[in-house]
């Protein structure tokens, strides 16, 4: 991904999040997976989890919910056609041959991570507690943080955020959880699951379950946990409803600084991922379904070619 943003850091402010409550924890953190957008709240594995939509409970274009009666700028031309490049994402999606899979998610999570916390930089003096007194990712939905009571609270967005960015940059940090320092085992042989020809398991779909034998997942031969899968997933979803907000909130400060493009290629490459690895369950996505209806549309996932050679 950095071959596409990479000359976009001279024009970010760097940041450091701020660190949150330790006593408390974004949804999806255990292997329940967490509360969806407008969805049931999930187990939290060592720790809480995020509420749901608005107190009612109701989800964007229920028939209760309050109607959106404009049509978001993000979905307006030409902004939803805006692109930083033309055409698929699938060549810098797909598993590399002979790579094993868990240093593959480590390894786009983490640049993924990097660059939203630079994105979010951008319009950081924007959301403020008097502009984002709640996070917001749309009318009739906004998420909630659970306290180490389980007690829904309703805080301003940037304080979310800035949780939600410490919560993910603490597991990152954290070696038992992604290891730094490479496992000896994980130079390509015959048995490393990209490597696998047609016929065998795909390379690319998630296998986040145990095998027959009970003793496989993803990120064994690399070194990566257990729990490896299940904590890229959960990470997976909060750095979405940061995009959610982004674009339900600041979309107009991103395109007054012609970034529109660069946001959209970052989303893009990132839901992608997300498909190719089985990262996003369907009601995470519903904030932004519309959008990613339309880069579909656009041909931005569509496998080609050279990706199916990579695999």
């Amino acid at each position: 991904m950095s071959q596409f943003f990479g000359s976009l850091g001279r024009g970010f402010r760097p940041r450091k999040p701020k660190p949150g409550p330790l006593n408390q924890e974004p949804a999806g953190a255990g292997a329940a997976a967490g509360a969806g957008a407008g969805g049931g709240a999930g187990g939290g594995a060592g720790g809480g989890s995020f509420g749901n939509a608005s107190p009612a409970g109701l989800m964007p274009g229920s028939p209760s919910a309050q109607r959106v009666t404009q049509k978001p700028l993000y979905l307006c031309k030409p902004f939803v056609t805006s692109q930083l490049v033309k055409g698929s994402f699938s060549t810098i999606v797909v598993l590399p041959r002979y790579v094993d899979q868990g240093e593959w998610l480590a390894l786009n999570i983490f640049e993924f991570f990097d660059m939203l916390n630079k994105f979010f930089g951008v319009v950081q003096e924007f959301c403020t507690v008097q502009a984002c007194p709640s996070m917001s990712a749309g009318i009739g939905l906004d998420y909630s943080w659970l306290d180490s009571n389980k007690k829904p609270l309703r805080l301003p967005a940037p304080t979310y955020i800035e949780y939600v960015l410490q919560w993910i940059s603490n597991r990152i940090n954290d070696e038992t959880i992604f290891p730094s320092k490479s496992n000896p085992t994980t130079t390509a042989t015959i048995n490393t699951p990209s490597a696998i020809l047609p016929g065998g398991s795909s390379a690319s779909s998630p296998a986040g379950t145990p095998g027959a034998s009970g003793q496989a997942w993803i990120g064994k031969e690399g070194g990566f946990p257990p729990n490896f899968y299940t904590t890229c997933k959960a990470i997976y979803k909060q750095m979405f409803r940061v995009f959610a907000h982004i674009y339900h909130t600041h979309f107009a400060k991103i395109v007054h600084m012609s970034l529109e493009a660069h946001f959209n290629s970052f989303f893009a490459h990132f839901i992608h991922f997300a498909r190719a690895f089985d990262l996003l369950e369907r009601r995470d996505i519903e904030p932004l379904r519309p959008l990613i209806d339309t880069f579909e549309e656009q041909g931005l996932f569509k496998d080609n070619d050279r990706s199916r050679e990579q695999q």
